[in-house]
C-alpha cells in the first residue's frame, strides 16, 4: 500500500464521519439555540428544559436519516472491501 492510497482511505473515512453526524449535530445546535432563546425571552432557567427538547428532536432526526446513513456506511464500507486486492499488493 502506498501513502497516497493510506491518505486517501483516511480523508473518505474522516469526511464520511463529518457527513453522517451533521444533521445530529447540527440539529442539536438548532434546538439548543431556540431553547436558550425561550428561556431568555421566558426567564425560565430550568437546566432540566433543554434536555426533552433536544432528545426527542435528535431520536426524530436519527431515525429520519438512518436509511441515508446505513446506505453512505455500506457503499464506504464496500468500496474499502473493493480495494483490498489493491492494498495488499
Amino acid at each position: 500500500m502506498n501513502g497516497q492510497l493510506a491518505v486517501d482511505l483516511v480523508r473518505q473515512a474522516v469526511m464520511l464521519s463529518l457527513a453522517v453526524a451533521a444533521p445530529l449535530l447540527l440539529t442539536a445546535l438548532l434546538v439548543g439555540v431556540l431553547v436558550s432563546l425561550v428561556q431568555a425571552v421566558t426567564q425560565l432557567q430550568e437546566q432540566t428544559l433543554t434536555f426533552i427538547p433536544k432528545l426527542l428532536a435528535l431520536a426524530l432526526v436519527f431515525v429520519l436519516t438512518l436509511p441515508w446513513t446505513l446506505t453512505r456506511l455500506v457503499e464506504y464500507l464496500a468500496g474499502v472491501i473493493r480495494s483490498l486486492p489493491t492494498l495488499v499488493a
